[in-house]
């Protein structure tokens, strides 16, 4: 069985120290670590921070050969126990990398965890060696009482390799806080504290009461009595600024700002965070894309199913609290314009289509630049866009998105089985025949579904409001000698004025600017669209162009009640909102 020895003692450098222990079975042995982890789809190359590999077996040290940049081979005397050392540099505070300081740890494992050969369905042991004072919360089973991998002050085991990379580890002087769902017993570990300085558990005595409602309305939706996971952990660090998630099958990752905690959507916002990996222990873990089964740890895999793993799941995240009553109808309509005029506003939607999303997620999405929102869009974004149209395409005919997920978990996901394209148009197409060629027609093209159209069966439309000036078509910030260009927009004025990502303007119809409201006057809506000179500067040189500006541009959506259609839609618009199955 390999053993993983975990020294988290060297904190203040920032090195986790490995020792993998393991008796070889053959001569030629060849070991690897992974170059991504699963639920982010990125090829990370964590060898980048592994350090001074070392082979020793019997009193020797063996030198193994590098075959590519994160794979080795070890040709063996003997098949004697062995032991391989190295060291890892943990100095990246995200959900999917290695964070180790004087106040916590936490690691990804698949940055931490050399696979061997011939090993992966096999049991892997974990143990950790900590600074005084601090303990380790890790979802795995504790190794048993008296068995020899309880050495060492106890452990974990892992039923294989995939179990192991799979589980997060968080340890500090922290304290957990236990809760329930459905008789499921669950921990809450926070790092960090609120503005306040406060652990936010104290901070909110009803917060765990709260996502225990939230978990609750995510086996509802899935139409199942308790969760997939017969224990769960929930681990969050709350940092200055951060915002994100990780899902496992046994525990999620979450990264939330305290600024934006204290804010008065902040606390919708992380319960929103929460319930979007909380679903994943369902969709994207055990009902998982057939290109993900078994995962790849060494490679990237095109996976055109991405907009339902993400999309579905970023779709209900903000309907689950409401459906939990945790928050009001007037918040999640909020919440869900924003993401709807977020999309509008996208113009690489124009460009990309959702099933390119999906199948460029590992080179586009997490890879993202100045000129990405011009060819791009979101699988997140335009996903759950696409499941509320969907959604309500059903409810038209008697049928909702909660049925569709809960035939595909009783088909694929409680089987292990998993899912193709034609599997999910299917499934849709079950309780809809249309969609079998309005989904692949979504799918597949750039235009907008009609959103409208759909908004409209729940008394809802959007509304369009105008930009207080001129349009530019870019965004400015100020810079080190004028306001700089963080973003222009593909066929807008300033890219037609021959302007790129980097120029510093330096005076607009001979006047100074040095920030946005220099400029303000010059752009009211009421003055003519006339040509402006420009002065800018570009790798040390300064230039003039002309730039035309267009006529104000709409500067973000509001979803609002529709007053012509009364009453008559609130008690559909309220099943619809709280995921209510027809």
């Amino acid at each position: 069985m390999p053993a993983f020895h975990l020294d988290l003692t060297a904190c203040h450098q920032h090195l986790v120290r490995v020792r993998l222990s393991h008796t070889p079975s053959r001569s030629c042995l060849r070991l690897s670590l992974p170059s991504w982890t699963p639920g982010s789809y990125l090829i990370r190359d964590y060898v980048r921070q592994l350090e001074g590999l070392t082979v020793r077996q019997g009193g020797r040290t063996l030198e193994p050969r590098r075959l590519t940049p994160s794979r080795w081979q070890l040709e063996l005397p003997s098949l004697e126990p062995l032991e391989i050392h190295y060291a890892v540099l943990a100095t990246e505070l995200t959900v999917r990398t290695c964070h180790l300081d004087g106040d916590h740890g936490f690691l990804a494992l698949a940055a931490v965890a050399l696979e061997l050969e011939g090993e992966r369905w096999t049991p892997h042991r974990l143990q950790l060696s900590l600074p005084t004072g601090w303990q380790a919360f890790v979802p795995l089973p504790e190794a048993p009482q008296g068995d020899a991998t309880g050495a060492e002050g106890g452990g974990w085991l892992a039923r294989d390799f995939d179990q192991l990379l799979d589980t997060p580890v968080e340890a500090g002087p922290h304290r957990a806080h236990a809760f329930s769902v459905a008789g499921v017993p669950h921990r809450w570990v926070s790092w960090g504290s609120d503005l306040q300085g406060r652990d936010p558990v104290d901070a909110d005595p009803r917060w765990l009461k709260d996502l225990e409602q939230v978990c609750l309305a995510c086996c509802r939706l899935m139409g199942v009595e308790r969760p997939a996971a017969d224990h769960y952990l929930v681990v969050l660090h709350l940092t200055d600024s951060g915002y994100g998630g990780l899902e496992h099958d046994l525990s999620t990752v979450l990264q939330f700002g305290r600024r934006s905690l204290g804010r008065p959507e902040g606390r919708r916002k992380l319960l929103q965070l929460a319930a979007h990996e909380y679903l994943h222990q369902w969709n994207v873990r055990r009902l998982r894309p057939a290109e993900l089964t078994p995962y790849r740890y060494d490679q990237a895999v095109v996976v055109p199913t991405l907009w339902f793993a993400e999309g579905v799941t970023s779709y209900v995240d903000q309907l689950l609290p409401h459906s939990a009553g945790c928050s009001t109808e007037k918040e999640v309509l909020e919440d869900l314009g924003a993401d709807l005029s977020r999309y509008l506003l996208s113009p690489g939607r124009r460009v990309q289509s959702l099933r390119s999303s999906s199948e460029e997620a590992w080179v586009k999405l997490y890879r993202p630049d100045a000129y990405s929102p011009n060819s791009q869009i979101s699988y997140y974004l335009k996903g759950a866009v696409l499941a509320l149209v969907l959604d309500l395409h059903l409810r038209r005919v008697g049928a909702c998105l909660p049925q569709v997920l809960r035939e595909l978990w009783a088909s694929h996901g409680a089987g292990g089985r998993g899912y193709r394209d034609v599997d999910l148009i299917d499934a849709f197409a079950r309780h809809a025949a249309d969609l079998a060629v309005l989904l692949p027609q979504w799918l597949n093209s750039c235009d907008d579904p009609p959103l409208q159209a759909y908004l409209a069966d729940v008394g809802l439309r959007l509304e369009p409001q105008l930009a207080p000036s001129q349009e530019l078509g870019c965004r400015l910030e100020p810079g080190a000698a004028g306001l700089k260009l963080q973003r222009v927009v593909r066929d807008g004025p300033a890219e037609r004025a021959g302007l790129a990502v980097g120029d510093e303007w330096l005076a607009l119809d001979g006047m100074r600017v040095r920030n946005v409201d220099d400029i303000a006057d010059l752009l009211r809506p009421q003055r003519p669209l006339s040509g402006h000179a420009l002065l800018f500067c570009r790798d040390g040189r300064v230039r003039t162009t002309t730039l035309l500006p267009e006529a104000p541009a709409v500067e973000r959506w509001t979803l609002d009640l529709d007053p012509a259609s009364g009453e008559a839609t609130a008690p559909q618009r309220q099943r619809w909102l709280t995921l209510e199955v027809p």
